[in-house]
């Protein structure tokens, strides 16, 4: 590889805010660390913003102006196919955001990649999701990023009927059925949601913190050590 070639790696790998060592990079790189230190130090005296130390790890600091990327082959596929199956089983704003980013991916590619998406033979059936199970996605994704706790009325496997108010954590697709990981407020316990079994479903108006034994991070945890399930087939009645 050509060391202008390694640069623009380099650069790469920084994207997104991510830590990443000299070790990985010269593994990833196949050359020396002490040419990764060497790097790193020539990018650092061009202007790049570039911080960390030897040892600790290296990461760049948000705002700066990189170059459009350039995927390969297997990337676009990964893409597009990632893309049309949010388009197909995501939320309504995940489904027009996804072929937002199509459209933006084809813009940075070149002339003679651009064909590729189109030739991207994967696909996903549309009808598999509901609307009102998309309108539901949406509303819950955006709650989870507010952290605001949602009044649910939710019907059992039995049919048995609940209204509880619930903090949201996290969306899980399962291929047909998407479910809701939450904290219920009337169980004192973490609990899964069946998407197609919510009835009702809105803000109480009011914002959860972050308890600990109350986050994501905990429900893994125990799933972990098999405490419990969040397939929908297997989670323990909400």
């Amino acid at each position: 590889m050509r060391r202008a070639d390694r640069l623009f790696q380099i650069v790469q790998h920084f994207r997104g805010g991510r830590l990443v060592t000299a070790q990985k990079l010269g593994k990833l790189l196949e050359v020396s660390e002490r040419t990764i230190y060497r790097d790193i130090a020539d990018l650092q005296s061009t202007g790049v913003p570039i911080d960390g130390e030897a040892g600790v790890g290296y990461i760049m600091r948000e705002g700066f102006d990189l170059p459009p990327l350039m995927f390969t082959r297997d990337e676009i596929v990964a893409l597009v196919a990632g893309a049309r199956m949010v388009r197909a089983f995501g939320g309504a704003a995940m489904a027009r955001a996804a072929d937002e980013a199509l459209i933006k991916i084809g813009a940075v590619l070149p002339e003679s990649e651009k064909a590729r998406i189109a030739r991207t033979e994967i696909h996903a059936p549309m009808w598999v999701v509901s609307d009102a199970d998309r309108a539901a996605i949406d509303r819950i994704e955006r709650a989870i990023e507010k952290r605001e706790v949602l009044s649910l009325d939710y019907r059992d496997e039995a049919g048995n009927g609940t209204a509880r108010d619930v903090r949201p954590l996290g969306l899980w697709f399962w291929g047909k059925v998407w479910t809701l990981v939450g904290w219920c407020e009337m169980r004192e316990d973490f609990r899964t949601f069946r998407i197609d079994r919510i009835g009702t479903l809105a803000p109480v108006g009011r914002v959860f913190r972050h308890e600990r034994g109350k986050q994501l991070a905990d429900f893994y945890r125990q799933m972990e050590r098999g405490e419990r399930h969040a397939d929908p087939e297997r989670a323990r009645k909400a």
